[in-house]
């Protein structure tokens, strides 16, 4: 899950006054899980979202008067099917913390991107008091990963074990809550657990038609966009505006002294067999969770045999590329094979998942 530590972090650094609305807890069918925030400015959504629709808008009006009175609140909504035509229908319940100074905690968020930066992950806490009804009184902290990480004082050892579990993980967001001894003219108190780790990174080697369209559809996934090519005009801003970062150079060199981890996905699109071949080459047993390469079915079988009978890949390396690259959907233009690559780039990423769930 994307979080919008970056966009919160540029407002309020900017001086702009914000609310940040979180979704804390759901049940039944509900638009967001916990842990999707939005960020609301005087003029209405800034980036993010809690669930859109009937649901985001009462969350924007609550935004509103936590703006006008300084008062943070944590509200319930429900979300049947008395909403009516313009209402979602979830038939669920959400819980939303509307934070209405989340300036005060600028520095929080400052080292959380700093920690994003460096390609860790690290956990953000909020301990919430809720005091006189639903008015909420808001701490923030954030320990780094790549320091093991400072808990704060007074949080309970079963905080601090999940804490150290999920810091540990490897991939994925964990939105936990853990209740804490509620204090005097405190009717409640819970510290709430949100893993956040950077995006995962999307390799496209190649930036013709396909690889710009694959940026662009990555972009759109949540992936971090890297794209190689030795053509200064193609691997270009110009050219693929998706593209967190570009390389202009050797394809297969670049793809030597790229860091391959179980959260890198790699597609190969470039312009010609060599190129495919060089690029693929570093890629196999690297460790990398996707490598898909675009090419017939006949280029592939005899990639495959070069491979094998020069010792760059056993068969059983060989059968874990995804190649001819894509889901087999009867794509015939760029965008419907781009389309086929970013599915199977959704599969893969949530292949896990889907196999604990069959």
């Amino acid at each position: 899950m994307k979080h919008i530590h970056r966009q919160v972090l540029e407002h309020l650094s900017s001086g702009a006054e914000a609310v940040l609305a979180t979704v804390t807890r759901s049940s039944g069918s509900t638009p967001q899980k916990p842990g999707s925030s939005a960020l609301f400015g005087s003029r209405g959504l800034i980036a993010g979202t809690v669930g859109g629709g009937l649901l985001e808008a009462s969350v924007q009006s609550l935004a509103r008067e936590a703006l006008d009175s300084g008062i943070s609140v944590q509200h319930v909504f429900n979300l049947d099917s008395s909403q009516g035509e313009e209402g979602a229908r979830c038939g669920g319940e959400a819980t939303v913390l509307i934070d209405a100074d989340p300036g005060a905690f600028l520095q929080v968020f400052k080292d959380l991107e700093r920690t994003i930066a460096g390609g860790f992950a690290g956990i953000l806490g909020t301990i919430v008091e809720m005091r006189d009804g639903r008015k909420a009184v808001i701490r923030r902290f954030w320990i780094p990963g790549e320091q093991g990480g400072r808990i704060p004082a007074g949080l309970q050892p079963d905080v601090q074990d999940a804490v150290a579990e999920t810091l540990g993980r490897d991939a994925g967001d964990d939105f936990l809550e853990f209740p804490l001894p509620a204090g005097h003219k405190v009717q409640k108190r819970a510290v709430f657990l949100q893993r956040i780790g950077p995006l995962p990174r999307l390799i496209i080697a190649g930036a013709g038609h396909v690889g710009r369209a694959v940026a662009h559809l990555g972009r759109l996934l949540e992936f971090e966009i890297t794209v190689v090519d030795d053509r200064k005009e193609l691997a270009s801003r110009e050219n693929v505006p998706d593209a967190d970062y570009l390389v202009v150079r050797d394809m297969g060199q670049a793809m030597r002294e790229i860091k391959l981890t179980g959260d890198t996905y790699v597609v190969i699109v470039t312009r010609g067999h060599r190129h495919d071949a060089e690029v693929l080459r570093p890629c196999i047993g690297a460790g990398a969770a996707y490598v898909g390469m675009i090419g017939s079915r006949h280029k592939v079988a005899a990639m495959r045999q070069e491979f094998i009978d020069k010792g760059w890949a056993t068969p059983e390396q060989w059968d874990s590329i995804h190649t001819p690259i894509g889901l087999e959907i009867g794509s015939e233009t760029v965008q419907e094979i781009a389309v086929s690559i970013a599915a199977q780039l959704v599969m893969e990423r949530h292949r896990k998942r889907l196999e604990d769930e069959a």
